[in-house]
């Protein structure tokens, strides 16, 4: 792990802070979260149904579902060839746990 200190108290944790830094920004963009709403008010939906909904190329809805799966903000379920997506409500409360623990420490 590296890490970075610049003075005895504070140390900066550089590989964990990349990793928290991307998962803030894949939330942090206004398709994605529009993604997370519709999927939020339809529970599980086909990559079909989600960029028809949003009038999206297919490409673009597949790229934005993948790097809010990277993040695990979906969750994935395979039907055949079909792939059903849904909100991952346990990550997301995580992340907003986390996130309000952050800003209450200053």
């Amino acid at each position: 792990m590296q890490t970075t200190q610049t003075d005895n108290s504070l140390i900066i944790e550089t590989i964990e802070l990349k990793k928290a830094a991307l998962i803030f920004r894949a939330i942090n963009h206004s398709l994605r979260q529009q993604i997370l709403r519709v999927l939020h008010n339809h529970p599980r939906m086909s990559v079909t149904n989600l960029y028809v909904k949003l009038r999206l190329e297919q490409s673009v809805a597949s790229q934005h579902l993948a790097i809010l799966r990277r993040v695990g903000f979906v969750i994935t379920e395979r039907e055949g060839k079909q792939v059903f997506y849904s909100v991952n409500y346990e990550r997301l409360e995580y992340v907003a746990t986390q996130a309000r623990a952050l800003i209450q420490a200053n």
